[in-house]
């Protein structure tokens, strides 16, 4: 680790612990839960009176639930790329904290803040720094690492290189010393290992595609069972992979990998890093980082955060339930949504696809649908969603996905969205992969064209690189 990132993550805690109080303002997606989820145990272990707010977005409107108190304002996960917005509300350095992982906005206030892409880490989202504040606070905070690892992982900074990297990896070792995390290196990268059947789990990915099982699961189910392989146990109820014995898993893998290769495709994506947590029951949401930040997600995007703090605490019972429930109908709901995008159909610009979906699903889903949707459509062109806000007629939530092809060919959302919402007068950011943006609703249009005009760009331009 840089000695200058170590520096900010000293003054970072030594702020925190001088604090009389602190309030956590957070988002309301799994990185956001499980970063206040981390700060606020870390805090209050210090015997530090903490409080937390969850928002969906720092904008104008969300201010009014950041308090006018003397407490410390702890934003997570959000802030860097909102300074101005502090400034004008009248938040003094000396009352903020950032910690984040967002581009960061030029402010004449000079906030502090720790944000890992001032110092070229890429590949770590806000609970990665806010656990290692935590930890810099009280190196026996490493129980903790698990709920990093949860936000790394749903913040998809382990997508492209299938698995963690860099200081991201090694919260992860924390997480295995302290014994609360198995790593399986070269196992399935594939979502469902620890709760679903292994032909639903092989059948709903498509990361990479295989011919003749990915989005079939009845083709998945026969193309497992050429392989005479166990998939019941003795109740005759479906296995999961993770209760495969090593050999199975072995078989399996191998012959994925040459229906891959018969089929002209690339294996690379086949195999990753997988992080189980043996603390956590066997078939359940929380038995894996990607299922366990799935299941945050859902409190989150159904306006219950808080209860995905909770069980980021250690509740089973109540406040489990209740997020079990979430989780079903946050899946139902991406179904439709889903089915929705495919069925109505997208608009082809030259470097985007788009579709406005009104008010027919909550706009705090709309990214997830465009990411899971993106694949059964043009894969090469990013796909935007546009969605009204019940709650402010006036404006337009955009959300936007793209994947690695693009990225690898000059595309960053961030920077397109956060472009071209400064001109129509909106805000907008997020990550090169996927980005999103509020905008005036009566200029969409404008917005879209200039967004494509900016995609165009980035393209051209990465061409020219590659001459």
């Amino acid at each position: 680790m840089e000695m200058p990132f170590k520096r900010d993550l000293r003054r970072a805690a030594d702020r925190i612990s001088e604090a009389d109080r602190v309030t956590i303002i957070s988002h309301i997606d799994a990185d956001g839960i499980s970063t206040e989820a981390i700060l606020a145990q870390a805090i209050a272990r210090e015997g530090i009176p903490v409080s937390s707010v969850f928002l969906r977005q720092l904008e104008p409107m969300a201010m009014r639930n950041v308090p006018r108190d003397d407490s410390l304002k702890l934003f997570a996960d959000l802030g860097a790329g909102q300074q101005g917005l502090l400034e004008e509300h009248g938040l003094s350095a000396e009352e903020v904290l950032i910690l984040d992982h967002h581009v960061s906005q030029p402010c004449g206030t000079a906030y502090p803040q720790v944000n890992c892409l001032d110092w070229g880490v890429t590949r770590m989202s806000a609970a990665g720094v806010a656990y290692m504040v935590a930890k810099t606070i009280d190196p026996d905070s490493i129980d903790l690492a698990k709920l990093a690892v949860v936000g790394n992982v749903g913040d998809m900074m382990a997508r492209e290189t299938c698995g963690l990297v860099g200081l991201a990896r090694e919260i992860v070792q924390d997480g295995v010393d302290y014994g609360n995390i198995i790593v399986r290196e070269r196992d399935l990268f594939c979502y469902g290992i620890s709760t679903r059947p292994v032909h639903v789990c092989l059948g709903y990915n498509d990361d990479p595609y295989i011919d003749g099982v990915s989005n079939n699961p009845n083709a998945a189910l026969r193309f497992l069972e050429k392989l005479n392989i166990e998939l019941k146990n003795r109740q005759g109820g479906w296995l999961v992979w993770e209760e495969l014995p090593f050999d199975d898993r072995r078989t399996i893998i191998s012959a994925l990998v040459q229906q891959l290769i018969a089929h002209g495709r690339e294996c690379d994506r086949l195999l990753g890093e997988t992080y189980i947590f043996p603390d956590e029951q066997e078939r359940t949401p929380l038995r894996n980082a990607s299922e366990y930040a799935t299941l945050l997600n859902a409190c989150g995007r159904w306006a219950n955060p808080k209860v995905g703090g909770r069980i980021c605490r250690g509740e089973r019972g109540v406040a489990y339930r209740e997020a079990e429930y979430m989780l079903a109908n946050h899946r139902s709901v991406i179904r439709d949504l889903l089915n929705y995008i495919l069925d109505t159909g997208v608009t082809e610009l030259s470097h985007l696809q788009y579709i406005h979906t009104g008010d027919h699903f909550p706009d705090t889903i709309v990214g997830i649908g465009a990411g899971m949707a993106l694949s059964k459509l043009d894969w090469r062109k990013p796909i935007m969603v546009l969605s009204a806000l019940v709650d402010e007629p006036d404006v337009t939530k955009v959300s936007m996905r793209t994947n690695q092809w693009a990225l690898a060919r000059g595309v960053d959302l961030q920077e397109a969205l956060a472009q071209a919402s400064e001109r129509v007068g909106g805000a907008g950011g997020g990550h090169r992969i996927a980005a999103g943006a509020f905008i005036p609703r009566d200029r969409e249009e404008e917005f879209i064209d200039s967004v494509n005009r900016i995609l165009r760009r980035q393209s051209a331009t990465a061409g020219k690189n590659d001459r």
